[in-house]
């Protein structure tokens, strides 16, 4: 396969799973929601991270996911495909199809449940990496998978993959990140997520990352577009303290609740196709709905983004 790598840099937006009222995957408004972010400056999509509801999806629902939307992305946008499955035999399937298809990377995070000691996350990352030949991430998240991932065996496994090219992580630890960028010596792109409990995106930027891969672009893209440029300059250092404080009322609505309980709601007050988070996953009602209503009107976006 004759295609160089993509290295996320930038806003990276982790896409919502659309369901219909059926409660089925919404194919249509999964294009349409590819085409608000692709026409709004986000540099890639993730689609199937924890914010797409993978573990509530089938796995012909997720291969289905991406024979559509990866052939739809292609000369649109960047997308990389969570992958991860319960064991690594399913994770290698669903890779090498996202492969298939067209895909530009894939997304790897610790199984869940399971609770791996590091020896076996190595094999299983370093197993599923040479078992494809387009980009690979690693998602960093043990707040859901409760394992952290080293980053001495992230320097490693950028050693020995050429094809990992990028790491995002959601830890409220900088060493972690301070780790990974010294001893990655530019293999890998690092980016943050953007949990405003966790605050990581000014640091990151600050010490030479990359990015986010953030929630809040799927109701601000244009405004986590702004906020997650790398910093090149004294310029860019004051732009980016000064959207970070300006945004931070979105990102907090947007992690109000369980990901993704609050930004299919907000998606969904957008008027984007969203439908509700499937079960057990509850939707938002009530006092807490128009909170997040609020928030939509003091920043105009409805009318910022020509929706309703």
């Amino acid at each position: 396969m004759n295609r160089e790598w993509i290295r996320p840099e930038g806003s990276w937006v982790a896409l919502i799973t659309p369901f219909n009222q059926k409660g089925e995957v919404d194919i249509e408004g999964f294009k349409r929601l590819v085409d608000f972010q692709a026409f709004n400056r986000t540099s890639g999509l993730l689609l199937m991270g924890s914010t797409g509801e993978p573990t509530s999806l089938s796995f012909e629902e997720r291969k289905g996911i991406i024979s559509e939307m990866a052939p739809y992305c292609r000369d649109r946008i960047p997308v990389f495909f969570g992958v991860t499955c319960g064991s690594t035999g399913d994770t290698i399937e669903l890779a090498q199809h996202a492969q298939e298809k067209g895909a530009d990377g894939i997304l790897l995070t610790i199984p869940s449940y399971v609770v791996p000691p590091p020896n076996a996350v190595y094999h299983f990352m370093k197993t599923v990496c040479q078992s494809v030949e387009i980009a690979v991430a690693i998602y960093n998240n043990p707040a859901r998978v409760v394992v952290n991932i080293d980053p001495q065996l992230i320097i490693k496994l950028s050693e020995e993959c050429p094809n990992l090219v990028a790491d995002k992580e959601a830890v409220p630890n900088l060493l972690q990140l301070v780790s990974v960028l010294e001893g990655a010596k530019g293999r890998i792109n690092l980016l943050c997520c953007d949990a405003p409990n966790y605050s990581l995106i000014l640091p990151t930027l600050g010490m030479g990352g990359h990015g986010t891969a953030n929630v809040t672009g799927n109701i601000a893209p244009r405004e986590m577009a702004e906020l997650s440029k790398p910093w090149r300059s004294w310029e860019d250092v004051i732009r980016g303290r000064r959207l970070f404080f300006e945004y931070l009322p979105l990102m907090e609505a947007a992690y109000s609740w369980t990901n993704p309980v609050a930004i299919k709601a907000m998606v969904k007050l957008m008027g984007l196709p969203s439908g509700d988070p499937r079960p057990p996953l509850p939707k938002v009602e009530g006092e807490k709905l128009r909170t997040l209503e609020e928030i939509i009107e003091r920043f105009r976006l409805r009318e910022k983004y020509g929706i309703g």
